[in-house]
């Protein structure tokens, strides 16, 4: 299977709070397309500089991850800053998550958590991000409670 890539719109979440209570204009919400890398093996969404500064994304906190890094062949732990909320949408689906950014003009890569939260899928044989056909109308998740 290919490189699989979607379209998918970035939101600044707390831009959008203040529009909702008439703080800014609609006009004033920071938000952008990007063509970005479906990665299943990454966890959550990483967005580069560029992104988080056209966005205006406050910074929450500092996390080490790990990156697989081509070029040696070995894993490497940094750290990175954490930012957001954001939201994500694509097609009739929406999240909010915060972002891990990665350094310059990295390719931003969408990771497993937003994937599930939205409830899509990668089609492997289409290579392209979809909507579960099981629940094309609504984002359904599994709950597991505890049971005493």
């Amino acid at each position: 299977m290919g490189l699989v890539y979607a379209d998918i719109e970035l939101i600044n979440s707390g831009d959008m709070e203040m529009a909702r209570r008439y703080m800014i204009g609609e006009e004033d919400v920071n938000r952008m397309n990007v063509n970005i890398l479906v990665d299943t093996g990454a966890y959550n969404i990483c967005i580069n500089e560029s992104i988080q500064e056209q966005l205006d994304l406050p910074f929450i906190e500092k996390r080490k991850a790990q990156l697989a890094n081509r070029a040696t062949n070995r894993d490497h732990i940094e750290e990175y800053n954490v930012v957001g909320p954001i939201v994500l949408k694509f097609k009739n689906r929406r999240t909010v998550c915060n972002a891990m950014v990665l350094q310059g003009d990295s390719e931003p890569l969408l990771g497993a958590i937003p994937l599930e939260d939205m409830d899509v899928l990668v089609h492997p044989a289409r290579q392209e991000l979809i909507v579960n056909p099981d629940h094309p109308y609504y984002a359904q998740m599994k709950l597991k409670g505890i049971r005493g």
